[in-house]
């Protein structure tokens, strides 16, 4: 419990760097890893919200697989969860479901979504990840929470995912061990095949095994 508190004060100080900053663009710095050794070479809106260019190949992996609903756990400021709706918009159909946890960072959330004009393709829920019930069938599956219960999360999703579906893991470095070994840990179980992009802070592309052909 006390570690989730110290989490919320981290999350609201960011918050608060984030409206300082006022939309612009920082150089990346998370730290080098040895397979991404020059993070400044990315950007970043915060240190929270996922790299600038993963936020763009989010956008253009919606508008390449064409998702009828995804979901997202962990909205944060919604900026990743506005990328993805622009990229439904543009395919014409679809919605992303997104949780945040934080009542603070979720009203923030709400506000950047009712003032962002896609509203229509937003379902944001002030919940936790392991509590949110979603009907129907998962296309893709963004899991941006805490690290620690990505993992519990994926499994929770897993059998409702698509299995020509696609699941996406951020964080997941060689230094942010937590969520890179949860996906190698499920890989080794043989439950997803998985693909490390080594952006910054790591990202995992995955694909359940069960029902794919």
């Amino acid at each position: 419990m006390l570690f989730r508190k110290e989490k919320l004060k981290q999350e609201h100080k960011v918050m608060l760097q984030a409206e300082r900053a006022a939309g612009a663009l920082l150089p990346e710095y998370h730290r080098a890893t040895p397979e991404c050794p020059h993070p400044e070479r990315w950007s970043m809106y915060d240190s929270m919200t996922a790299e600038a260019e993963v936020l763009e190949f989010l956008r253009t992996l919606i508008t390449t697989v064409k998702p009828e609903l995804v979901v997202e756990t962990g909205a944060f400021l919604g900026v990743s969860t506005l990328w993805i709706a622009e990229g439904l918009k543009r395919n014409g159909f679809g919605k992303i479901t997104s949780c945040e946890l934080d009542p603070v960072v979720f009203a923030k959330a709400q506000e950047k979504v009712a003032a962002s004009g896609l509203s229509e393709w937003v379902e944001l829920r002030n919940e936790s990840s392991l509590e949110m019930k979603i009907d129907g069938r998962i296309d893709i599956l963004f899991s941006d929470s805490d690290m620690p219960i990505r993992e519990p999360e994926v499994r929770r999703f897993l059998p409702q995912v698509n299995p020509q579906g696609l699941i996406l893991l951020h964080d997941a470095s060689s230094h942010l061990k937590v969520v890179r070994e949860a996906a190698l840990r499920l890989e080794a179980e043989g439950l997803l095949s998985v693909v490390l992009l080594p952006t910054p802070r790591g990202l995992v592309i995955a694909q359940k095994r069960q029902g794919r052909r």
